[in-house]
């Protein structure tokens, strides 16, 4: 038994509240010190005060792709910042609410009569766009024959990651506003947002990736 589990124990046991366990530190080897990038994130009001299983698993996932990915600090602020804007604050891979109804591409598709609306930690829609993605991660069409493989971490992190790095989803990429080295202005993260969306929330997401970057800088991001 780990010493914060022995003293949640006993103070139970003499009725007094116990502390929820906090989350697993990330594991990636591309942070210097995960848990300062965590401490860092926990004072900000972006994943701030208490961290859930979801929000540390998801940006271990994020990391671990960016950081394979050989990304440097700005374009992996921003990946942590669009996920957290396009799942809601969750950090968890997502559908898409109302599941595409209502848009041209929230009908029965090709592949299986499966509906292409929104998955992942950004909304990768259409069929085309689904085997694209397919095609690009190697996955053998076992993406084109089940869609929601979208929302397994690693796979929604590879999606982002190739997407965002490649312009999958507008034609605009990280290349265009951020920079390959040192750290990101907050208006360089303002124009990053044409990569997914336009400008929608564009200086929100950027609030949000400032906050992001601060904690990679902290944990020594590699």
């Amino acid at each position: 038994m780990e010493p914060h589990q022995a003293l949640g124990s006993a103070a139970a046991a003499i009725g007094l509240p116990v502390a929820p366990a906090l989350p697993p530190v990330a594991p990636t080897s591309h942070l210097a010190d995960p848990r300062a990038f965590f401490d860092h994130m926990r004072r900000t009001d972006t994943l701030g005060p208490e961290l859930t299983r979801d929000e540390v698993d998801g940006c271990n996932a994020i990391l671990e792709a960016c950081g394979e990915a050989g990304w440097p600090i700005a374009d992996t602020a921003y990946a942590l910042a669009t996920a957290y804007h396009e799942t809601a604050g969750t950090m968890k891979p997502i559908r898409e609410y109302g599941r595409g109804r209502g848009r041209r591409y929230g009908v029965p598709g090709p592949h299986g009569g499966q509906i292409a609306f929104g998955r992942g930690y950004v909304q990768l829609t259409w069929p085309e766009n689904y085997e694209k993605a397919d095609r690009r991660l190697g996955l053998g069409g076992t993406l084109i024959a089940n869609y929601d493989r979208a929302l397994e971490p690693e796979i929604a992190a590879a999606i982002m990651v190739r997407g965002m790095r490649e312009g999958w989803f507008t034609s605009r990429d990280l290349d265009d506003d951020l920079p390959r080295d040192g750290l990101a202005r907050f208006d360089q993260f303002v124009r990053s947002r044409d990569i997914i969306n336009g400008t929608d929330k564009a200086e929100k997401i950027a609030r949000e990736a400032m906050d992001f970057q601060a904690g990679l800088a902290a944990g020594g991001w590699r």
